[in-house]
């Protein structure tokens, strides 16, 4: 009996030390996004965006985005990546999550925003930055708009250079505003706390 009380506190142990530390008790974690093109820092706002903010984080901690594109691209509009590898192959999601786009958080420009398809809670692992005030992506009495859930705070110029970038159709996906020079997102790091 003692064995086996033992071997499952063991077992626990094990579990705990695979869980992601995602900062759950710091209300704006910061992350830096390495790219091709220079590196981005990202505040996120945990107060406002609490579920939208623990999704990304997660995603960051496991290196779901490290090696992935910055696949679509629209000068004064958004850069948008965190989905596909440099071979245009979707990496596998967890579970969709709840749109926290009421948060009074606006698609402004610099802010970082949750992608999703046209479901409202449609949203996994992709994002965008506004390279424009975008107010339209923001939520109204007719829509549920898209979720902001942090702001560049070091690499606008990063951010602009990308957004310059020239595009085309991707022949692989028939997907429009595609870098013609692919844009990397090397690796993605939770900073520690400050």
């Amino acid at each position: 009996m003692k064995q086996w009380i033992l071997a499952c506190f063991l077992l626990s142990l094990c579990n705990m030390a695979h869980a992601v530390d995602i900062q759950a008790d710091t209300l704006y974690p910061k992350v830096e996004l390495q790219t091709s093109m220079g590196n981005i820092v990202v505040e996120l706002d945990r107060q406002r965006a609490p579920i939208t903010v623990n999704n990304f984080l997660t995603y960051v901690v496991k290196g779901h985005y490290d090696n992935t594109l910055f696949h679509r691209v629209i000068a004064d509009f958004v850069v948008q990546g965190g989905g596909l590898d440099p071979k245009f192959n979707e990496k596998p999601t967890d579970k969709p999550i709840v749109n926290e786009a009421g948060n009074g958080l606006s698609n402004a420009l610099g802010t970082i925003a949750m992608a999703r398809e046209t479901d409202p809670h449609s949203a996994t692992a992709q994002f965008y930055f506004n390279v424009a005030d975008n107010k339209r992506l923001d939520p109204s009495k007719r829509r549920w708009g898209y979720a902001v859930f942090g702001e560049v705070t070091q690499g606008m110029e990063v951010l602009e250079a990308m957004a310059q970038q020239p595009t085309a159709i991707n022949s692989k996906l028939g997907w429009p505003d595609v870098p013609v020079t692919p844009i990397i997102l090397t690796k993605a790091t939770l900073l520690p706390r400050e």
